[in-house]
């Protein structure tokens, strides 16, 4: 760190700037022990990013770069990082609170793009989502990148589209891990396009979406997927070091086996080459070996008998891989019952499912029924509205017509004035008295049709308050199924496992066998070489009588030459039975690892068949959310009817008392 202290300092010399003395401070200071360099807070200028970002390349002698709060420009934070791009050595990068922008989030896409040492990103409090242009750069890098493990992006304002595009991204980044996208904007479609994401992403375990208006059942999909990559991850971890175990003991029985042969052909050549010097030497010398002939004839029939041991205790190993392949049938057929069951079940939950989008079909359309009955009676009070206005215009154009007559009446006779005001005040209060009747009638029916209207309005919210309660029923169902499909999993998963630990006991009860075989066999070649000494001994003390015997010799020398190639045979027998016995176990070998295969088949089958289930639901609730939707619609265009209704019912009253007011007639009455 000392010499990084200098250097900076020749380099800000050269540009004609003063070192920033609390950088150069923290420049000398030692490092630590985890190699950390800490500027958070520092307001660094220009000139210092300059001579950073010609420092950075290469090794730098820490691992973990803090810039947090530092006021950094676009073009110091674009010089910082195209200085950490060949950066081979720093493992975290903390750039929060620095307002970056369309500049700053193009340098972290390059930086994602080339740099393969960083593991660790901060960039939270930098409102990155404001600049969409900048933000799908970035998101373009992290796609491309393959190193990061941990992203922290809370508070930098990331809305729908920006969570799509990051969705995007990580469908094809394999290996980040955590995630931190607290208190932004992400909403309904944010929520769904990262949940869709961890369908294809299987290496993101932790994943933070609060404060982000994402829906309860989005952040609980969210959680179990991110449970489902933990598990995942776990039992491939498990069972990768299954296989390793066992492809180390499989070879070690390999190497064993191999060496147990060779040391038994080994034996063989051996006993052989004994046996040759011993004939050789005792062919001059035996003349009566009738004895020693009788005792090795008794010897070859205990070698029979030991034969036919063998052959009963390869009977019996052939019997038990029988009975093993009637097992692998048999679990065969039980995976298939099993699958044929679930399948049942998914056929039978799909077509409630139909059942249940249909009766909600039916309750959307008695809705529009509904509605078409209401606009009916709307459009019928319009009607009768604009009857009485033309009732109203031709009740005006007779006032008019009866006061141009009156007019003229009264200039030809003003005698009759009288008792034509008289009249004339009579058919004035006929006419109020049956407007005033008609406005009452006309306020009557108005309250009869709010009445209705209420009604139907509280119908209305009881047909929602229903589809809520069956949405939630559904909800419940759907987590029900997932727990018996959960609890499915993993009675497979443990079935498996008894099953390859019974197998793992098979293998080792055939192993004990062949060992105990060997043994026997290593124990008939010591006694033969007994045998063979004794017969040297009776040899040595029956050569006197060699020369009587000698025809005799030539028979028992032929009848031993065809005793020699007849157990010339019985071992290239034994050899056949050993190789078909490697054979056999090779063979189950394979045949474990083909229900291996099955297994993890039926995995991926029941893991498309819970994401297909997931994605039903979400259409079903997408389709529940329409058609709330279009009740809410509904409501709002009732509550305007309504209130146009009243509007034009103020209208025609005021029309009316302004038509009553100014009319001849009333300033008439007004003046009496």
């Amino acid at each position: 760190m000392e010499r990084f202290g200098r250097e900076y300092a020749r380099l800000c010399a050269a540009a004609g700037a003063a070192p920033q003395e609390n950088v150069l401070r923290r420049l000398r200071e030692p490092a630590g022990a985890r190699g950390r360099l800490d500027l958070a807070a520092q307001s660094l200028s220009l000139p210092t990013c300059s001579a950073l970002a010609r420092l950075l390349p290469g090794a730098a002698p820490f691992a973990a770069l803090a810039l947090g709060d530092c006021g950094l420009s676009e073009e110091g934070v674009r010089l910082l990082l195209h200085g950490l791009c060949t950066n081979t050595t720093v493992k975290s990068l903390d750039l929060k609170g620095n307002n970056l922008r369309t500049v700053g989030a193009e340098a972290l896409g390059k930086l994602l793009r080339q740099n393969k040492s960083i593991r660790s990103l901060t960039l939270e409090w930098n409102s990155l989502g404001m600049w969409e242009e900048g933000f799908s750069f970035f998101c373009q890098g992290l796609r491309a990148n393959n190193f990061l493990q941990r992203l922290d992006l809370r508070n930098n304002q990331i809305n729908h589209q920006g969570a799509g595009e990051l969705a995007m991204a990580l469908t094809q980044n394999t290996s980040l891990q955590e995630l931190d996208l607290r208190w932004n904007n992400i909403g309904l479609l944010g929520g769904r396009a990262l949940l869709n994401c961890l369908h294809s992403n299987k290496t993101l375990k932790r994943l933070e979406l609060a404060g982000n208006n994402v829906p309860g059942d989005i952040l609980k999909a969210v959680e179990q997927a991110l449970d489902h990559n933990q598990d995942r991850e776990a039992i491939l971890s498990e069972a990768q070091n299954q296989v390793n175990i066992l492809s180390k003991e499989v070879l070690s029985l390999k190497d064993e086996k191999n060496k147990q042969f060779m040391d038994f052909v080994d034996t063989v050549d051996k006993q052989k080459e004994e046996r040759a010097r011993s004939e050789k030497m005792s062919a001059a010398r035996v003349s009566q070996l009738q004895e020693a002939l009788d005792e090795q004839y008794s010897i070859m029939n205990s070698l029979k008998t030991k034969l036919q041991m063998t052959e009963a205790a390869l009977a019996l190993s052939e019997q038990k891989v029988h009975n093993l392949g009637e097992l692998v049938n048999a679990m065969k057929q039980e995976q298939n019952s099993v699958s044929e069951c679930h399948f049942k079940e998914l056929q039978q939950q799909k077509q409630e499912s139909a059942d249940r989008e249909g009766r909600l079909l039916h309750d959307l359309s008695a809705a529009s029924e509904k509605n078409l009955l209401l606009r009916n009676q709307v459009d019928e009070l319009e009607r009768k509205c604009k009857v009485q206005q033309d009732q109203l215009f031709q009740v005006k154009q007779d006032l008019t017509n009866t006061t141009a007559e009156l007019k003229l009446r009264a200039v030809e006779a003003e005698e009759r004035l009288e008792m034509e005001k008289r009249r004339f005040k009579q058919s004035l209060e006929d006419m109020e008295s049956l407007r005033v009747k008609e406005v009452d009638r006309m306020a009557q029916q108005m309250e009869a049709s709010e009445r209705s209207m209420h009604d139907r309005i509280q119908r209305l919210e009881a047909i929602r308050i229903s589809l809520d309660e069956e949405l939630s029923q559904v909800k419940a169902a759907a987590l029900t199924e997932r727990g018996r499909a959960e609890e499915e999993l993993i009675k497979v998963r443990s079935q498996a496992r008894l099953e390859e630990q019974q197998r793992l006991e098979h293998l080792e009860e055939k192993l004990r066998l062949m060992t105990e075989s060997r043994d026997e066999a290593q124990n008939c070649c010591l006694k033969q070489k007994e045998m063979v000494a004794e017969a040297q001994a009776k040899a040595k003390q029956l050569s006197l009588y060699a020369d009587g015997l000698r025809r005799r010799l030539e028979e028992l020398q032929q009848d031993l030459d065809r005793k020699e190639e007849e157990k010339v045979t019985e071992l290239s027998k034994v050899k056949v039975e050993l190789q078909e016995q490697i054979g056999h176990l090779e063979a189950e070998r394979t045949a474990q690892d083909g229900l291996r295969e099955k297994i993890a088949a039926l995995e991926r089958q029941l893991k498309a068949l819970s994401s297909n289930h997931r994605e039903a639901l979400l259409d079903k609730e997408g389709e529940i959310s329409l058609l709330l939707e279009k009740l809410r619609m509904k409501e709002a265009e009732i509550s305007r009817m309504r209130e146009e209704e009243a509007q034009r019912a103020s209208f025609l009253q005021n029309a009316i008392m302004a038509y009553v007011q100014g009319s001849p007639l009333g300033t008439h009455s007004s003046r009496k």
